[in-house]
Parts: structure tokens; C-alpha cells; sequence
């Protein structure tokens, strides 16, 4: 597989690089992060392997992250229409000003103008609700994204960090209004961060929006530079922000160290390989500080784990599930198929229930 693989985005046709390049670290303005020149030469060298996706946010080191994209492009115009640029709202960059974030149409129209503005560009082709806004009703916020495509500004929608009850609700409604939909999902999604298969990939599965992992690292800590002996001695602007991997990560990084060894590769490329292979999945998001990360991480495109390895990562990364995923997955089969094999999967007679025993 290479960056030019396209594959379709969710219930759409918008084709994409199976790895969407992640700016968030893109400008240094908060203490930590990539130079607009590194930036650049990180943007270059994802294009010319043949990627088309870059995803950004209005909050990205305070607008910079979509400056310094919207300088990129705007000397190179005929790469433009050749690519996906997708940035999100709801962040506020207004101090004290309670419309200068969420999602409502006030604050969404301003923040929308305002990313079009550094990112240089007449349109954005996907537009993420970056998170939940509770004091907006969801109506509110459809209706308002399905006129910004009516308007040409956007072309597209997705959705972030929100509960899979309201993606479902805000899908369905948009559905029977007539409005545009949702097409893309981004989710924290990583061999240790797994409990979004509980109901967000299920139920964007089941409603035709691709799944976009973020964070499929989990901040560095599946990259390999922390072992058991080296946490403490790791350290970095962002370490001292999210924190170092202990007890409970470790027994996942050793195994995950274990089947890179094995493979002679990275521990990224195999944490990578694994999410981007997950079901649901379309493309990951993928950051790097440096254009060395960078080409670490696009390694993992060549990489195919085996049945063996994949099994070894599912089973001591395996997540507890809110209910009633468990019971939904396990048990649920036999009580509604009684032993009968159906779609491939086996299910067993439960005890409750026998020939002997059924009245008439």
C-alpha cells in the first residue's frame, strides 16, 4: 500500500490517502512543535509520496497550524484543488467572549470565515465539529453546516469526540431532513485506547461514516522511544503535557516491541499497521515534529502483520467494553441463534433453553 491508495470516505465520494497527515504540531507557539520551514518540508514530502489529506484545527497553535498551510499552498496554487484540507471549529481563541467558540451558527459562520482566511483558500473540504457543544442544539448545528455547503465554503462534514447517541442523533436527523450528512468520525483509537469499539466504530459502521483515527500513537508512547528502564529519563515539552506510560501500558509496549523486533521494524509502523488494519478504520491521522518521524510512520503502509502477530496485540490490548457491548457480542449470538452458525460465527444451545424443555 502506498499514500496513493486512495479509499473512499465514509458514504461519500471523497477519496483519500489511507494516512491523513496531522498539523497539530505545526508552529511553535505553544512552547513545543515544528517550524513553519520543517512544517513545509513535512507538507512537501507527504504530497510528493502521493498523499492528499491534511487535517488541521482553528485552536492548532492558535491559528498558526492553518497559516502555515495556507502560506504552503498559496505559493503552490496548482497543488490546491489536488488536495483535502480539513480543519474543525468549536475551539474558542476569544478570551472572555462567549461566541467566539462552540457551534452555533454565530460562532460557526465567524470561525469558518476566519480558517478560510489563513488557510488562503475560497473553501474547506471537510469541516469537523471538533467536539460536543451541550449548550447548542444539535439541529441547530446541522443546519447550519448543511448551509455553509449550500454556500460553497465547506464541502464536506465531520464529527469529533462526541457520544455516539448524538453522532446517531445528528446523523438520523440530518438523514430525514434532507440535509448533508455526516461522512467522517475522528476518535482516540489506539492499541492502548480501545474502547471506542464499544459504540462509536459499531455505530459508524452501521450509519456510513468513516472511522479517523487520532492519536494512534497514543502521544508517542507506541513509538518506541520509552521502555521500562527509560520513562523517567524521556523527557520533552509535550511529556511534561500528557504524561509518560506506566504500569498498565507497558505489558502492551512489550509486546508490541516484541513483534517489531521480530518484523525488523519500528514500534510505530506496527501500532500504525495494526489501527490502519482495524475494522471501520479508513485513515489514520498521522503527526510528526520532524520529516524523520515522518517517513518512520509512513513505513508502516508497507507493513502487513500476520493472523499470529495481530492476535498477540488484540488479546493484551483488549479493552473493557461499557456495557452492553460485552453481552451484545458474546452471548447475545446464542441466545438468538440457539447453535445454528450464521454469517460464519458458531453459536452454542444456551443451557436455558432445549429441545426437552420447549412447551407447545
Amino acid at each position: 500500500m502506498s499514500l496513493d491508495s486512495y479509499v473512499t470516505l465514509g458514504s461519500s465520494g471523497l477519496r483519500v490517502s489511507p494516512f491523513c497527515l496531522g498539523t497539530m504540531t505545526f508552529g511553535e507557539d505553544w512552547g513545543w512543535g515544528t517550524s513553519p520551514a520543517e512544517s513545509e518540508a513535512i507538507l512537501s514530502e507527504y504530497l510528493e509520496r502521493g498523499g492528499n489529506f491534511i487535517d488541521t484545527a482553528n485552536i492548532y497553535t492558535l491559528g498558526h497550524s492553518e497559516k502555515i498551510i495556507g502560506d504552503f499552498f498559496a505559493a503552490r496554487k496548482d497543488r490546491r484543488h489536488r488536495s483535502v484540507i480539513a480543519t474543525k471549529f468549536v475551539g474558542n481563541l476569544h478570551v472572555g467572549d462567549p461566541n467566539g467558540g462552540g457551534a452555533g451558527r454565530k460562532a460557526m459562520v465567524e470561525q469558518c470565515e476566519a480558517s478560510l482566511r489563513r488557510l488562503q483558500t475560497d473553501y474547506i473540504d471537510l469541516y469537523w465539529i471538533h467536539n460536543w457543544d451541550r449548550t447548542t442544539p444539535i439541529e441547530e448545528t446541522m443546519r447550519a453546516l448543511d448551509d455553509l455547503v449550500a454556500s460553497g465554503k465547506i464541502r464536506y462534514i465531520g464529527i469529533s469526540d462526541t457520544p455516539a447517541w448524538k453522532v446517531a442523533q445528528a446523523q438520523t436527523m440530518a438523514q430525514f431532513r434532507g440535509w448533508n450528512r455526516i461522512i467522517a468520525m475522528q476518535v482516540e483509537y489506539s492499541l492502548l485506547e480501545r474502547t471506542a469499539e464499544g459504540e462509536l466504530i459499531p455505530m459508524a459502521e452501521e450509519l456510513g461514516i468513516g472511522v479517523m483515527p487520532w492519536s494512534p500513537l497514543k502521544n508517542g508512547w507506541l513509538s518506541g522511544k520509552y521502555t521500562r528502564e527509560n520513562t523517567q529519563a524521556v523527557k520533552s515539552e509535550r511529556s511534561a503535557l500528557v504524561g509518560v506510560p506506566g504500569d498498565k501500558e507497558f505489558p502492551v509496549i512489550d509486546v508490541l516491541v516484541a513483534v517489531a523486533a521480530e518484523l525488523q521494524v519500528s514500534p510505530a509502523a506496527v501500532a500504525l499497521a495494526w489501527v490502519n488494519q482495524r475494522r471501520g478504520v479508513t485513515s489514520a491521522i498521522v503527526g510528526a515534529r520532524r520529516i524523520d518521524q515522518l517517513r518512520t510512520n509512513l513505513t508502516a503502509l508497507d507493513l502487513e502483520l500476520s493472523a499470529a502477530q495481530i492476535a498477540m496485540l488484540d488479546e493484551v490490548s483488549k479493552p473493557a467494553l461499557n456495557f452492553p457491548a460485552d453481552i451484545n457480542a458474546h452471548l447475545s449470538p446464542s441466545f438468538i441463534f440457539a447453535g445454528a452458525t450464521v454469517d460464519g460465527q458458531a453459536t452454542q444451545a444456551l443451557p436455558l433453553v432445549t429441545a426437552s424443555s420447549v412447551r407447545y
